[in-house]
């Protein structure tokens, strides 16, 4: 890789810890004015109104094989929907560093779904190892607020819950990308994002005019809205797209390092958010799980990249990458 190309790359992957870092700092700030389902609306209508033009514009292939679009609509739903209705219906009750922290587990779900549905992506001694100590992590953080709930005293259980479960529809989204047929990257944006923006109205029509008021749209609402549906949705998924193109999958899911990181230090720095001992403990168990699980065994894959080497000698540089381009 050329150094240019290496600079690039890192200013997008920075770029990326920031937009989708701190999209739960600005989820924190919309709910304090707007109903969730409404957030959730707004953030994807501002996102397919800038994706969709810029596919049409582009000329992007459209797909024509029915498959393709019944992918479209369950990534629509599993990756975007429901992930974005849970994790903000839970950020309401609970601190945007948590809520960052939580969704780390989002490549851990992963790692078990693609043993159970992925060919090839089989389960190692690692990867197990790795998952239990995320596990031991998510019980970290959940252990003291069940206790806590239970008795009474506070009621952020069911929103952590609900934050997870947000992290595990990603990793189910994750997982149907991957099977989904090949199809345009921008194209699939858009169409996802459309979809999804579609099917969020009725949520935000049911939620009643009666947080439209004036007295809700105050700078900060109107501004964390902006964000998520412009960055946090629209570029986001733009500039992710272009670095699984330039530098592969591999480089690019150190993301999932950064945006729990980022996400706890902007909930300090901007909302005054105290995380405790065991927040960060948790923080540590769930990185370290995910750190031993995504280590590659040495030994026999560079003997079969050996063995396989003059078979690939004809074959175009990055001919495999953006093969995991959602």
């Amino acid at each position: 890789m050329k150094p240019e190309r290496e600079t690039s790359d890192w200013l997008m992957l920075g770029a990326l810890t920031l937009m989708w870092g701190s999209s739960f700092l600005f989820t924190k700030l919309a709910v304090e004015g707007l109903a969730f389902a409404q957030v959730v609306t707004a953030r994807l209508v501002l996102g397919a109104s800038v994706l969709v033009p810029i596919a049409v514009a582009m000329r992007r292939p459209v797909p024509r094989q029915p498959r393709a679009w019944l992918f479209f609509l369950l990534i629509a739903v599993i990756g975007n929907l429901l992930p974005f209705s849970l994790i903000t219906w839970g950020q309401r009750s609970i601190d945007s560093g948590l809520a960052g922290i939580l969704m780390a587990v989002m490549p851990l779900a992963t790692l078990g779904l693609a043993h159970l549905f992925v060919p090839g992506e089989r389960l190692t001694r690692g990867r197990v190892g790795g998952f239990l100590l995320g596990f031991a992590g998510v019980v970290m953080l959940l252990g003291p607020e069940a206790l806590l709930a239970i008795g009474g005293d506070r009621g952020s259980l069911l929103p952590m819950l609900a934050v997870l479960a947000g992290a595990l529809c990603y990793g189910v989204s994750a997982i149907l990308s991957r099977l989904r047929p090949t199809t345009d990257a921008l194209t699939t944006a858009a169409a996802v994002t459309a979809f999804a923006a579609l099917l969020s109205l009725p949520g935000a029509i049911a939620s009643g005019p009666a947080r439209l008021d004036a007295a809700a749209f105050t700078p900060s609402v109107i501004v964390a809205v902006l964000f998520l549906g412009l960055f946090s949705t629209a570029t986001a998924m733009l500039v992710y797209f272009r670095l699984i193109q330039t530098a592969g999958p591999g480089f690019t899911s150190q993301l999932n390092y950064l945006i729990p990181l980022w996400a706890v230090a902007i909930g300090i720095l901007f909302l005054g958010e105290a995380l405790g001992l065991g927040h960060l403990i948790g923080l540590l168990l769930i990185l370290g799980g995910v750190l031993i699980a995504r280590r590659r065994a040495p030994a026999a894959p560079r003997a079969r990249a050996a063995q396989g080497s003059a078979q690939r000698a004809d074959q175009p540089a990055g001919s495999e990458q953006g093969s995991r381009s959602v």
